[in-house]
C-alpha cells in the first residue's frame, strides 16, 4: 500500500497535488500527471503516493478552469498545452516522466513531442492522439455553436453526476465534487467550449510517428470496458511504441483511477519502480 502523503499548493496561480518520497532533494526524480475532462487533479489521488513510493516527486496541476485552477480564457488545446510548460518552468523541472489520461494525452503528448529533451518515460492511458479521430456525444454538442452554451446553461450537478456515474457506476461524490468544480462560474464553462472547439484531430498530422520517436520507457494501461477510448486505442499505441508495455485492467471504463484505483496505481507504481 502506498504510503506517501498528498499535498496541496498552488504556483502561479496553478493549483496542484504532490506526492514526495520519504527521502526528497533536487536530485530527486520528477513525475508530471496531466489530467483529462472533466476532472481534476483529485483523479490520481492513489496515483500520487503510488508514484512517490516508487523513488519519484509526483505532481499533478488543475489545468486552469479545472479542479481549483481558475480559467485563464482562451482555454483552448494550445493554450493548455502552454499550461503545461509554464507549470514545469515555474517548479524547475528539467526533465520528467509524464503520465496522461483522456484530454490529458492531447494536452500532454503533444507538449511532449515538442519537448522531447525534457522527457524520461510516459504513461498513456484511455486517450488518443492520431489525427484521424472523431468527436461524439457530449464532445459534438460542445463543439456547436448554440448547443455547447445551451447545455453549459441547463447542466446542474445533479445532472452531472448522473452522466458521469453511467461512465463509471461506483464514482464517490468526493470526486463528482470535485470534477464539477470545472462548472464553477462562468468562465470555467467558457474555458470547456474553447477546449473543444480548438480540438481539430487534423492538427495531430504533423505529429504522426512522432511518440515513437522519443524512446522513453512507456507504460499503456487502459479501461477494458471503455466505451469512449475504446482498448483497440491501446492497441494502436502498441503498435506506434512497439517497446511499450501495454496492461488491459479488464473490468475498468474509461475512468480507471477511479474504477479500479488499487489496481490503476499498483501497475502505475511497479512501471516506476523499474525506472530506478
Amino acid at each position: 500500500m502506498a504510503t506517501a502523503a498528498v499535498t496541496q499548493s498552488t504556483v502561479d496561480g496553478i493549483a496542484y497535488r504532490e506526492a514526495r518520497p520519504d527521502t526528497s532533494d533536487g536530485s530527486t526524480p520528477a513525475a508530471l500527471l496531466i489530467h483529462g475532462y472533466p476532472e481534476s487533479s483529485y483523479i490520481w489521488r492513489h496515483v500520487l503516493p503510488a508514484i512517490a513510493d516508487a523513488g519519484y516527486r509526483a505532481l499533478a496541476p488543475d489545468l486552469p478552469g479545472f479542479g481549483d485552477s481558475p480559467a485563464d480564457l482562451p482555454g483552448t488545446w494550445e493554450r493548455q498545452i502552454e499550461n503545461v510548460e509554464r507549470f514545469r518552468t515555474q517548479l524547475g523541472l528539467e526533465r520528467l516522466a509524464l503520465v496522461v489520461h483522456d484530454w490529458g494525452g492531447l494536452i500532454g503528448l503533444r507538449w511532449a513531442c515538442d519537448h522531447p529533451e525534457a522527457l524520461t518515460a510516459l504513461v498513456i492511458s484511455d486517450t488518443g492522439f492520431f489525427p484521424d479521430g472523431k468527436w461524439h456525444g457530449l464532445a459534438e454538442v460542445l463543439r456547436t455553436a448554440g448547443q455547447g452554451e445551451e447545455f453549459m446553461t441547463n447542466v446542474t450537478r445533479e445532472l452531472f453526476g448522473a452522466a458521469l456515474r453511467q461512465a463509471s457506476p461506483n464514482m464517490p461524490d468526493d470526486s463528482l465534487d470535485e470534477f464539477w468544480k470545472a462548472y464553477g462560474d462562468e468562465e470555467r464553462r467558457q474555458n470547456q467550449l474553447d477546449l473543444y472547439r480548438s480540438g481539430d484531430f487534423a492538427k495531430l498530422g504533423p505529429y504522426e510517428g512522432r511518440l515513437g520517436q522519443l524512446g522513453v520507457p512507456t507504460l499503456i494501461l487502459w479501461g477494458g470496458k471503455d466505451e469512449f477510448a475504446p482498448v483497440a486505442g491501446a492497441h494502436r499505441f502498441k503498435k506506434e511504441i512497439p517497446d511499450a508495455t501495454l496492461v488491459v485492467i479488464e473490468e475498468a471504463g474509461h475512468f480507471l483511477q477511479e474504477d479500479a484505483p488499487a489496481e490503476a496505481a499498483g501497475e502505475i507504481g511497479k512501471f516506476f519502480r523499474t525506472l530506478s
